[in-house]
């Protein structure tokens, strides 16, 4: 009875309780409006929507925490699938494309971690003009044309049925999974919080915040690499404007999910439950006949009052 009532007291004091109470509440209400919506295929869409996001939004959680971020995912994605493209049209095989995809990704993030951590450049400035260099590279690369036709033994880590879901969505899964344990209990990775809680206090007691910070942006961008080769074999083929504006969407996502843009807080379940609210609202919009120029309206004002409500809980805390 005692280990009942404790397990009852840590539900009910997870920070993602709400989130998920949310979500459960917004599924019902929908699923009354429209029969559609709660439906094996239309949830299967849901998830398979949301894994190439919560992909990269492990990369930026673990950014966030240590008060940082990176405007330049979406094209980091992007890039991967035309590197994989080139190196397909090279004569690569498979692997040896994916390898080149995911390393083009990671020397971008390595650069954002050299210029951020060792040059103490302002991280969104830095990012966003990151975002522009990469964006430009793969419209000279491509010619503003993309390749759309990759062979199908690469298209198939994409595409292939794992236990009756898509492929995309056990391998995001996964990776949450993994970097979710991680980060709750992994040491090595605590040390995030501590330089997003205060970093000059990090620093005084030994933590190696330059080096924790470079990594952190080289890890952003091998994740961002790994949702672009999914995205590139889930579509088929690499075009310029592929995962352009993915960034947005991952920012809300992390910071509805508890994620601080000041620093110091945010778990790995908290902006998957984030990235899933952002998902089901996509989803939502199209069912219930939301015009598209609206949409991003609507889930711009989402991002602003996440923003807002994560200020309001920072200064509540102070």
């Amino acid at each position: 009875m005692q280990n009942n009532k404790s397990i009852v007291r840590k539900v009910l004091s997870m920070r993602e309780l709400p989130l998920l109470v949310a979500i459960i509440l917004g599924v019902v209400i929908l699923s009354f409006y429209s029969p559609t919506f709660f439906t094996t295929g239309n949830m299967h869409s849901v998830f398979l929507g949301s894994a190439f996001e919560s992909i990269k939004v492990i990369g930026m959680t673990l950014l966030l925490i240590q008060n940082g971020i990176d405007l330049s995912i979406g094209s980091i994605a992007g890039f991967t699938g035309v590197m994989v493209g080139i190196a397909l049209d090279f004569g690569a095989n498979v692997p040896m494309a994916i390898v080149v995809g995911l390393l083009a990704a990671t020397v971008v993030g390595m650069v954002n971690g050299f210029i951020i951590a060792h040059l103490k450049i302002n991280a969104m400035i830095c990012t966003l003009a990151m975002q522009m260099i990469v964006r430009g590279l793969i419209f000279i690369v491509t010619r503003g044309v993309g390749r759309p036709n990759f062979p199908d033994a690469y298209n198939a880590i994409a595409r292939i049925n794992i236990f009756g879901l898509q492929a995309p969505i056990i391998y995001s899964l996964v990776l949450l999974a993994i970097f979710g344990v991680l980060f709750a209990k992994s040491g090595w990775f605590r040390q995030f919080y501590f330089i997003g809680g205060n970093e000059e206090a990090a620093q005084l007691s030994g933590i190696k915040v330059v080096k924790l910070r470079f990594f952190a942006y080289t890890f952003c961008g091998f994740m961002a690499g790994i949702s672009g080769v999914l995205l590139a074999a889930r579509m088929g083929g690499a075009i310029p404007t592929q995962g352009q504006g993915m960034e947005m969407n991952v920012i809300a996502a992390a910071v509805i999910g508890g994620a601080s843009i000041s620093g110091g807080k945010g778990t790995i379940l908290g902006s998957f439950l984030g990235v899933l609210v952002m998902s089901l609202v996509i989803n939502a919009f199209n069912v219930i006949g939301v015009d598209i120029y609206w949409q991003r309206t609507i889930l711009g004002s989402i991002l602003l009052l996440a923003i807002m409500t994560d200020k309001f809980r920072a200064r509540k805390s102070n």
